[in-house]
């Protein structure tokens, strides 16, 4: 902290999106920032989660507005296709900019 006794947001916890601080919500989020939407299945097996866990986050991530959900039949079977939303790119680029910011400018991974 300075001299003049100023907050430094940059540490600041709070500001960080408790919907997106979940590992499961973090991982799933950061894998459909890069691919914009996957199946069910594609993103349990890319972030090695369990069906019942990533439900739960899945469905949390939706009510925040963070991602859409579209159900279909593939080959008569039904598929589950989760989509990131304008929100959640904005909410994740905020996030990890935040994140960014506990170790400085130079940790932040630039992602296309």
């Amino acid at each position: 902290m300075s001299e003049t006794n100023e907050i430094d947001v940059r540490y600041d916890h709070q500001l960080l999106d408790k919907v997106i601080h979940a590992r499961i919500r973090f991982a799933a989020l950061a894998y459909l920032y890069s691919a914009n939407q996957a199946s069910f299945v594609e993103i349990r097996e890319q972030i090695r989660a369990t069906d019942g866990n990533l439900s739960v986050h899945m469905r949390k991530l939706e009510v925040a507005g963070y991602i859409s959900c579209d159900k279909e039949f593939l080959a008569r079977k039904p598929q589950t296709i989760y989509s990131i939303t304008p929100v959640g790119k904005e909410a994740f680029l905020r996030y990890r900019e935040h994140l960014g910011s506990f170790f400085g400018n130079e940790y932040i991974l630039e992602i296309a």
